[in-house]
């Protein structure tokens, strides 16, 4: 944990996650913001992530609508709207900035038209940040991963940092590495060009569903 010194802009912001470090607050009225460099990181394997039997289910059921960048604000403001929050108005202002020059990234679930689940992260290259996600209906967060992990898969990602491992992570597939191995990962994954918008429009679940299940056939 680091103080912020110079202030703290969209660009330092960058360059901060391209050396492995991200800015949190201690809650949402607290305007201070500090560096973080945990000494193990959480990241989720690209091939790790397991669609579940029950999980296909719910997304082929079609009650929830996927979209991605449609609504960046929201969703920040979804992971936000929680007791304990290490998101403030400041990084609010930050991420927002860096997703009008298109560094950061939203995908959203919609229930009869209310935004009921989304993830937010920062794309460089071939690295995808993961901030945090949020849930107001059963499995919508799971959903909103499943598409995450999809649509950073076809747009030849290959490092995907969700920064902690945090037990639901870990139900899911996401695992801990020291902070050495992490660096490494890092500088390969910036060596290369990726793009959170290849896959074009939000595909249908099934499509999803069953790039994941020749995933775990080769895995």
């Amino acid at each position: 944990m680091k103080d912020l010194d110079p202030p703290l802009t969209p660009e330092l912001l960058l360059q901060a996650y391209q050396v492995g470090i991200f800015p949190m607050s201690e809650g949402r009225n607290d305007p201070e913001v500090f560096w973080v460099d945990p000494k193990m990181r959480g990241v989720f394997p690209l091939d790790g992530f397991r669609i579940s039997r029950s999980l296909a289910k719910t997304m082929r059921r079609g009650h929830f609508m996927v979209t991605a960048d449609a609504a960046f604000l929201d969703v920040m403001r979804g992971c936000a709207d929680r007791d304990e929050t290490w998101i403030n108005d400041t990084i609010i202002e930050l991420y927002s900035a860096l997703f009008a020059e298109g560094y950061a990234h939203s995908v959203e679930v919609w229930e009869d038209g209310a935004l009921v689940g989304g993830v937010y992260g920062v794309s460089i290259k071939a690295a995808f940040f993961g901030e945090s996600m949020f849930s107001k209906a059963t499995d919508a967060s799971k959903v909103a991963l499943a598409y995450l992990v999809d649509r950073l898969r076809v747009g030849g990602f290959q490092l995907f940092d969700t920064q902690f491992l945090t037990p639901h992570l870990a139900s899911l597939g996401a695992v801990e590495i020291p902070r050495a191995a992490f660096q490494k990962r890092l500088r390969e994954a910036l060596s290369v060009e990726a793009s959170f918008s290849a896959q074009g429009l939000t595909p249908a679940a099934q499509d999803v569903i069953q790039r994941n299940a020749q995933i775990s056939y080769r895995g």
